[in-house]
């Protein structure tokens, strides 16, 4: 795999890491400091992002998987 697709897989494993500690703080602690439908607003925005983080890298390397195949399979076409 590209060391650049594998960066990219890494920072967004990070970022969702964040993002999902960040909404389950917000969780436990948020109404503690601000008002019930900020928290909930702000748990529900934190959460969102860390699934779409730890999406986003799934589609990445299915995709990447995919144009690997069509291009093994242009080359032994090329080949015959």
């Amino acid at each position: 795999m590209d060391e650049r697709l594998k960066k990219r897989i890494l920072m967004l494993y990070t970022a969702g890491i964040i993002n999902a500690f960040l909404g389950l703080y917000v969780l436990i602690e948020g109404v503690t400091f601000l008002p019930q439908e900020t928290a909930t607003w702000l748990m529900i925005f934190f959460l969102t992002f860390a699934a779409v983080d730890f999406y986003l890298p799934y589609a990445m390397k299915k995709k990447w998987e995919e144009d690997q195949a069509k291009l093994k399979a242009q080359r032994a076409a090329g080949q015959k």
